[in-house]
């Protein structure tokens, strides 16, 4: 995705050809990044050869995950839904695992009933609750304890998972209890060790320490976990001046660790996978004069694209066309809802921008259209898959009268 010419393009196909056959704001995702960031974890971490299982809640889009599994992942899923999707998509269920706190007894039911590789439990009273499904359909059930390593992976509060004080996995006291449990239980079979930090994780070294307790754990259950699941958390910059997760960094702290026992390793990455592979193109609806600075007025929301109204982030605005020198204004890009925090970004510096003009939101692919919402009783966005010069609608716009 860049310029060719003046024109921003996804692979051959430009914003402008895109806004002119569809209605803007309009998800746009490039197959050949897709793929070449899958091939780019496969080619960084090939030494172990990890079970790749794309977290689905990153983003559900059915025609994705198709082109996820022909590209050899799995699946990481937290609900019903995503599991139903992943298998739709023609996910093995042998390449997907469950995590989550609260799954319901249905959940579980339909778990257990597809024969996926893994649930990963989060508390004891799940893993009762598990033995006493598992119990009443004569199965035994394949289950990972989810451990909470009570570290801090330096990214947002709203998106750290692995500090004590967070709702996810159980502490080292009751994660021995729970192994002494399940390894009286005729129904539940220990097969993994999970865990995972927390999102858009930059630095390699709270993998490292993570690691560290993990070794710590192990030896203390006197347990042979078939399967370490490490999650996910893999980060893109998002901004210029931001240095990228180095994954040759990772891969030999995970071969440190792969030293001393013979564990099938699971990744979980959902943003590393997604996240930089889709734009979302918007037009400028009004341009507001104001005392300090100019609202740029867009026709996608807070509701399109949530990320910075809900965590703050930054995602990069570009022109779709590029028309002049970069000039010196302060220009916030705000979006149409009822609503102070529905705002993207404020540049100080930006080309001179006219009424009708297009705009590309950069990085949107992981936690947009999954995020998104129908709030103000808007229809969600066409979404839009190129590969090379062929444009595949892969999600339909949402009709406002099917919604009323």
């Amino acid at each position: 995705m860049n310029y060719i010419g003046k024109n921003f393009s996804i692979e051959k196909v430009s914003a402008k050809t895109l806004a002119k056959k569809y209605p803007t704001p309009i998800y746009c995702y490039s197959y050949k990044k897709l793929k070449k960031n899958i091939l780019n974890l496969k080619k960084n971490f090939k030494s172990f050869n990890p079970l790749l299982c794309f977290s689905v809640k990153s983003n559900a889009n059915l025609n994705l995950l198709k082109e996820i599994k022909k590209l050899g992942c799995g699946a990481d899923v937290v609900s019903i839904g995503e599991l139903m999707i992943a298998l739709k998509a023609g996910i093995k269920p042998s390449k997907i695992v469950f995590s989550g706190v609260g799954k319901t007894s249905n959940e579980i039911k339909y778990a257990i009933e597809k024969n996926i590789l893994l649930i990963n439990a989060e508390s004891k009273s799940e893993i009762i609750e598990i033995e006493k499904i598992a119990k009443s359909k004569k199965k035994v059930v394949d289950i990972g304890i989810r451990l909470n390593p009570d570290i801090d992976a330096k990214t947002l509060n709203q998106i750290s998972t692995g500090k004590k004080e967070n709702k996810f996995g159980v502490v080292e006291k009751i994660f021995l209890e729970i192994t002494h449990f399940i390894k009286n239980s005729k129904h539940l079979k220990l097969k993994c060790l999970s865990v995972h930090i927390g999102s858009q994780i930059l630095n390699h070294k709270p993998y490292e320490k993570m690691l560290k307790i993990i070794d710590k754990i192990i030896k203390k259950t006197h347990h042979n976990f078939e399967y370490v699941d490490l999650g996910g958390g893999m980060g893109i910059p998002y901004e210029n001046n931001i240095k990228k997760l180095s994954y040759k960094k990772y891969s030999h702290a995970i071969n440190k660790f792969l030293k001393n026992y013979k564990t099938k390793i699971i990744l979980e990455p959902g943003r590393s996978i997604i996240g930089n592979a889709s734009v979302l193109i918007s037009k400028i609806i009004y341009i507001k004069k104001a005392k300090n600075k100019n609202f740029i007025i867009l026709d996608a929301g807070m509701n399109d694209l949530m990320r910075p109204s809900l965590y703050g982030s930054k995602h990069h605005i570009i022109p779709a066309i590029k028309k002049g020198k970069v000039i010196k204004q302060i220009l916030e890009f705000v979006g149409p809802i009822c609503e102070s925090t529905d705002k993207f970004l404020t540049l100080k510096k930006f080309q001179k921008l006219k009424e009708k003009d297009l705009v590309v939101i950069c990085d949107v692919g992981a936690y947009g259209m999954s995020l998104s919402s129908n709030y103000n009783l808007r229809p969600k966005p066409i979404e839009i898959l190129v590969k090379g010069s062929r444009i595949n609608i892969i999600k339909k716009r949402q009709n406002i009268k099917d919604l009323i």
